[in-house]
């Protein structure tokens, strides 16, 4: 029997060193996500199902993050994700969503609604280009007349190659949103969209591929049809691909990361979680591209409430990152982290970015609607480890959920809660941000690298948490 002892962020503070910073915007935040992928900012959005759809993926990477699409979807639903986040701030759309013209108007609007966009191209069998249908053609439209009747006919269109210079020009000159780029043929061969322009020019630091499209990435599990779900994943345009698993110092585990990187050797691939050097260690020889830190220290997880089990968040980090810095493989730090303070402490240990999901529960761009009690407004945040994940998770697998299904057959180890509806997620980043340039400062150090060179903890009492919190005070 051995007994070790763990440190968590509470436990622990940083010490000020000398600083030669004179203003946040000298630090830099840009950081290794895996073994062959960089994000602008240390932040991912964790794939579970109250927080991260193509919504949350896109604000992460317009912001310099990433978004992990969580894994209770189909495998179509889930690949229709990726490729939403995918065309939503690309400078080019390489496969427009198109429609033929003998179709009806209420087919264009239920194909438009189902990939959440505003407008069709309309090509005929060799995907030539005769028309474009929008909003505003559609608007006042009887919901039987076909395409053909109330498509717009004269397209402005530009040739492959045209510049984003030139793609401005035009769109201002003939005051559209869309720009069809077509061969010498007329067949269609991209889109440009006044939208993917702006924000290309409102959000330099956005996470992109070598296409200029927004970084994503996608969770599968281990068992079942995970194969299957990596590949469509990868083929819809997934940058990473997360095995998510609670317990990820395991044969299933291994196995299934083995199984993907001999499938799709050149698929970036992250597994997790798992909380000790031993377990980072099987799972860097496996293969993997960056470990997933952390077990029982999520806001919802209950892990070490049911099994007895887990490592104190800083300190798994702390081993976790030992090994990562021997293999050169990136660690991310998921769970315990309630501050942007927590998130430099993280940061400082050894991690290279941290997953959050309870700070981004509640937002605009999570999935699920806003409930109001008692005059307040809440969104539900729940762990995937939940009875209700557990349930909705069998429900969408099977098709449905018998009533014969006994509920003591599931030994939750997260739970289902509230959290206050916190508006829109570009807030809570700059919040982030800002903490973590500022923790930077307070090390001395103007990138994460060299704040882990120059990090120092100490070990705090009681005593010293408490006066670390507001006190003394009457709080408005």
């Amino acid at each position: 029997m051995e007994f070790k002892e763990g440190l968590t962020f509470d436990d622990v503070l940083l010490v000020p060193k000398y600083s030669d910073i004179t203003s946040r915007s000298q630090t830099d935040l840009s950081t290794r996500l895996s073994r062959n992928i960089s994000i602008s900012i240390p932040f991912v959005s964790a794939n579970m199902d109250t927080v991260t759809e193509s919504s949350m993926a896109s604000a992460m990477a317009r912001a310099g993050g990433i978004g992990i699409i969580h894994r209770f979807l189909t495998i179509k639903e889930q690949s229709g994700e990726i490729l939403k986040v995918k065309r939503s701030g690309s400078v080019m759309i390489e496969n427009p969503y198109s429609i033929s013209s003998d179709k009806h108007v209420q087919d264009a609007l239920d194909y438009a609604k189902d990939r959440d966009i505003s407008g069709l191209l309309v090509v005929d069998s060799s995907f030539k280009l005769i028309g474009i249908v929008t909003e505003r053609d559609l608007l006042f439209a009887s919901k039987t007349d076909k395409i053909q009747d109330v498509m717009t006919k004269d397209v402005v269109t530009a040739k492959l190659g045209v510049t984003l210079d030139e793609s401005k020009e035009i769109l201002h000159k003939h005051r559209i949103e869309k720009l069809p780029i077509v061969d010498d043929s007329g067949i269609v061969k991209g889109l440009i969209t006044s939208k993917d322009i702006t924000n290309n020019a409102d959000f330099p630091n956005a996470s992109k591929d070598k296409k200029g499209r927004p970084l994503v990435g996608a969770a599968v599990g281990v068992k079942g049809d995970f194969l299957e779900r990596s590949e469509s994943l990868l083929n819809a345009g997934a940058d990473v691909l997360v095995v998510d698993i609670a317990h990820g110092h395991s044969e299933n585990a291994i196995n299934a990361v083995r199984y993907i990187k001999k499938a799709f050797p050149n698929c970036e691939l992250i597994a997790g979680n798992i909380a000790t050097a031993r377990g980072a260690q099987d799972l860097i020889s496996a293969g993997v591209d960056a470990v997933k830190v952390g077990v029982g220290s999520g806001s919802i997880c209950i892990t070490r409430v049911i099994t007895g089990s887990g490592v104190p968040q800083l300190t798994a980090v702390i081993d976790c990152a030992k090994v990562g810095q021997e293999h050169d493989i990136p660690i991310i730090s998921d769970g315990g982290t309630r501050t942007s303070g927590d998130a430099t402490k993280a940061l400082a240990s050894g991690a290279s970015t941290v997953m959050i999901g309870s700070m981004l529960g509640g937002t605009d761009e999570s999935p699920g609607t806003v409930l109001t009690k008692n005059g307040k407004r809440f969104k539900v945040y729940r762990g995937m480890a939940s009875l209700a994940a557990s349930l909705g998770r069998k429900s969408k697998e099977a098709g449905s959920m018998s009533l014969y299904d006994d509920l003591n057959d599931y030994v939750a180890e997260g739970v289902e809660a509230m959290v206050p509806y916190k508006g829109t997620v570009t807030d809570i980043l700059k919040q982030l941000t800002g903490g973590v340039r500022s923790g930077l400062s307070y090390c001395g150090a103007h990138t994460i690298l060299q704040m882990q060179e120059n990090a120092e903890f100490i070990k705090i009492s009681r005593a010293g948490f408490a006066e670390s919190q507001p006190h003394d005070v009457s709080l408005m």
